[in-house]
């Protein structure tokens, strides 16, 4: 449920509300608005009767929430949440990019596609320090050298790294090399990571499963958000169907649907959607008119030399072209690309 303070309220009515949830055995989450503080109230499925809350000084009304995910509804926070990392915002009006490869391979490309890629705008720069791949004999990541090189990027060019970490050991490990801890799509419902990564309070991106519902999705959200980690943005990734043209299938309905469902900023990830360079640009395009929040595209400077994923990265001449088409759809639905300003 959620408990919606009068307006008139003071942070000592706010303190009682909260002290009686947490007599009744459950864990009382405030979010204070411009007008008033609402209060989640998330445990397990007893019911409260509402004349216990409803009874407490500057309490204004006692609210259910439908949905099984709490603390990621909209019925708990109607305003999108805002996540700052560096010098991007994500959930406001700009769109900020993540770019870069899939996998971290040596220092010298790395520290390459950096700079052409901060030369076009891009403030967040994607590597795979850990690769979980299908096949146990690809390359599965640099590890900690890899994450040393991501740091070692942000140092020297001022951009923000996002990096995936696969399980919860490695969490307070990643959590010192990167600004944002990347859930994968395989590690959806792994929920002793989500837990782990709920500890932290660094931003989370959480990646649809393959094979996951939006309800799963959300889930998976709100157990990072229990754990008081409330920086986390929802991927979009495309699913598993019975197409075969594409890698995944892009659910393009997954967008709008979870913008009206959750306050969470939404990315959409065009690569693994499609798993083929010559779409990456149309579905970028297509997942901002959708009202996506940011999008993750894998860029490498030799695509057809890439340890991984080279069919559906975007060599950077051809991205430089994507960011000028996509701007034009963001600037058509009263938007924009978040990109720096570049200065010859």
């Amino acid at each position: 449920m959620i408990i919606v303070m009068q307006s008139s309220s003071t942070p000592e009515d706010t303190q009682r509300v909260i002290d009686r949830v947490e007599a009744l055995g459950y864990q009382a989450r405030p979010d204070t608005g411009e007008e008033r503080t609402v209060i989640g109230v998330i445990g397990d499925d007893r019911p409260i009767d509402p004349d216990q809350i409803r009874s407490l000084q500057g309490v204004d009304k006692v609210m259910p929430i439908l949905a099984p995910y709490k603390l990621a509804s909209r019925d708990f926070r109607p305003k999108n949440t805002i996540i700052k990392v560096l010098e991007s915002t994500f959930g406001g009006t700009e769109i900020p990019v993540m770019a870069g490869p899939c996998s971290v391979e040596d220092r010298d490309s790395t520290f390459a596609i950096a700079e052409t890629l901060q030369s076009f705008g891009v403030k967040i720069l994607r590597g795979g320090a850990f690769k979980p791949r299908t096949s146990p004999y690809s390359f599965q990541g640099l590890g900690e050298p890899g994450l040393q090189i991501l740091a070692e990027v942000r140092e020297r060019y001022g951009m923000a790294v996002v990096t995936e970490v696969m399980t919860s050991e490695e969490v307070g490990l990643c959590d010192e090399y990167v600004d944002i801890l990347q859930i994968g799509t395989r590690n959806m419902q792994n929920y002793r990571l989500l837990e782990a990564v709920g500890k932290t309070r660094t931003p989370v991106l959480l990646k649809r499963g393959m094979s996951g519902t939006i309800e799963e999705l959300l889930l998976a959200a709100e157990y990072i958000l229990a754990g008081g980690n409330e920086q986390v943005m929802i991927c979009e990734r495309g699913i598993r169907t019975y197409e075969t043209a594409t890698r995944s299938t892009f659910d393009v309905n997954a967008v709008p649907v979870l913008k009206l469902l959750t306050h969470l900023p939404v990315i959409v990830d065009p690569s693994h959607a499609t798993g083929r360079r010559d779409l990456v640009d149309p579905i970028s395009r297509a997942a901002v008119a959708a009202g996506a929040d940011g999008l993750i595209i894998e860029v490498h400077a030799d695509p057809a030399a890439a340890i991984s994923d080279g069919a559906q990265s975007l060599p950077p001449e051809q991205f430089a072209e994507l960011l000028k088409s996509v701007d034009r759809v963001a600037q058509a639905v009263d938007r924009s690309l978040d990109l720096a300003t570049v200065t010859a």
